[in-house]
């Protein structure tokens, strides 16, 4: 059974970091792509950053584009967003998502094509 837990989120106010991560079981690490995935109450859930099974290949929406890094550590099981310059339209429920990937380079970068999703992590940012 895949299991998928998101932590690292909270309230900060404007300008301040929050760093996410994301923790897998049930599914061989390495063989998915992984993305971050957000949802403000009403609005359709939006992807925010993904990155290939390797590590190498990333994508960020334009929103969020020199301020948050995706990173992930294979040998641990884990995905990472570092969030920094918050800012208030970036409050949303923050969710981390698989895609499995026959290569190592592709980056799924369309939010149906990721199978799995944790029950994800509250961002709160206040002005």
């Amino acid at each position: 059974q895949v299991q998928i837990v998101e932590s690292g989120g909270g309230l900060v106010q404007a300008g301040e970091s929050l760093r996410l991560a994301c923790t897998t079981s049930g599914l061989t690490f390495d063989d998915y792509a992984m993305g971050w995935l957000r949802q403000i109450p009403g609005k359709e859930r939006e992807g925010v950053s993904y990155i290939s099974r390797s590590g190498a290949n990333t994508y960020y929406t334009n929103s969020v584009e020199g301020r948050f890094t995706i990173s992930r550590d294979n040998s641990k099981n884990t995905l990472y967003l570092q969030m920094n310059s918050l800012k208030p339209e970036d409050t949303a429920v923050y969710y981390c998502a698989a895609a499995y990937t026959a290569t190592h380079t592709y980056v799924p970068i369309r939010p149906y094509e990721y199978h799995y999703f944790g029950q994800g992590t509250q961002v709160t940012v206040s002005s």
